[in-house]
């Protein structure tokens, strides 16, 4: 794992290949399907170029649309492994249903389907990682796929801007901070998928809950719960809130962002502001997962917790085999 996060950077080195390059449709939007990390790159499309009309779906099937909608789309097949249960599944009902198709895998049964139906792919690199620490491969084959050479060119330069050691002492900072508290993410809408793999990388690599909103929307709602008397204070005693702040947000975001800080420490609830740096939005949204990435890898060296430690999800994806 610690392997995995020192050498994220060189994800970016990857020279992504369509195979199967001539049966590529081109269409004026991407649905990418995929699940937990596998999606990550979708949702970073979507938030850096809102004008692909990138639509992430996280579910068995296709999205409900109107057929022609379908028609009129690529569908972007995720999966590291090739053997997500839900993305075989939307692979199936796509074909079934004569629409573009594109797949990007390590392996598995999603690349043998492709290469049996002539589906074109994107076959990523097997390193032995887990399917969260490989965005950076996953990123890189969907620019490949979309055109954007860029938005491409731009991620490769994160090869060698992207600092990785600088923020393990960050994390291992702020690990000590979580230590028997229950993380809760909070991000701009925009950046609502940063706050969602903050939240994924504190569950499978910390393994402790965590759980993420967004602003504007939780200032009407979640905020309330939080508004702690005598007889409701031990609820919010563990929490420990986490701000992701982009500088480049609505001024008025960032206006809720303090104004919240200020009614949490008066409930004397802590709160932890991290200002997304970086030279452009890439550089942003990797440094912010790096740090994640750090955070929660000690976070699971504090509680004692191994790399090879069975997975709940293992076990559960066990039980609904039977």
């Amino acid at each position: 794992m610690r392997e995995a996060i020192n050498n994220f950077a060189k994800q970016f080195e990857y020279q992504p290949v369509i195979e199967n390059e001539g049966a590529l449709k081109k269409k004026k939007r991407l649905i990418v399907i995929g699940m937990g990390g596998s999606h990550l790159a979708g949702d970073i499309l979507a938030s850096i170029k809102p004008s692909l009309g990138v639509i992430a779906h996280r579910n068995y099937g296709l999205p409900e649309m109107p057929e022609e909608d379908l028609k009129g789309s690529l569908v972007v097949l995720s999966s590291y492994s090739g053997n997500t249960e839900e993305v075989l599944d939307a692979y199936s009902v796509a074909k079934e249903r004569s629409l573009a198709m594109v797949v990007i895998s390590m392996g598995g049964k999603l690349l043998e389907m492709a290469r049996k139906d002539g589906v074109p792919f994107v076959q990523l690199p097997d390193t032995g990682i887990a399917p969260r620490f490989a965005s950076g491969f996953s990123l890189m084959a969907l620019l490949k796929i979309a055109g954007e050479e860029e938005l491409l060119e731009s991620a490769r330069k994160l090869s060698g801007s992207l600092d990785v050691a600088q923020y393990e002492e960050s994390g291992k900072a702020l690990a000590e901070k979580l230590q028997g508290r229950i993380p809760l993410i909070y991000a701009s809408s925009k950046n609502q998928q940063l706050a969602y793999n903050w939240k994924i990388r504190l569950n499978e690599t910390g393994r402790i809950p965590a759980f993420y909103n967004v602003f504007p929307e939780l200032n009407h709602n979640e905020l309330d719960g939080f508004d702690t008397r005598e007889a409701t204070a031990g609820l919010s005693r563990n929490f420990y809130f986490i701000f992701l702040q982009n500088m480049d947000d609505d001024p008025r975001i960032i206006k809720r962002m303090t104004a919240m800080k200020t009614l949490l420490e008066e409930k004397n609830l802590p709160v932890e502001i991290l200002r997304l740096e970086g030279d452009n939005a890439l550089h942003k949204i990797f440094s912010s997962i790096i740090l994640a990435d750090w955070t929660s890898y000690y976070v699971a060296a504090n509680y004692g917790i191994g790399e090879n430690d069975a997975h709940l999800v293992e076990k559960f994806k066990k039980l609904i085999e039977q």
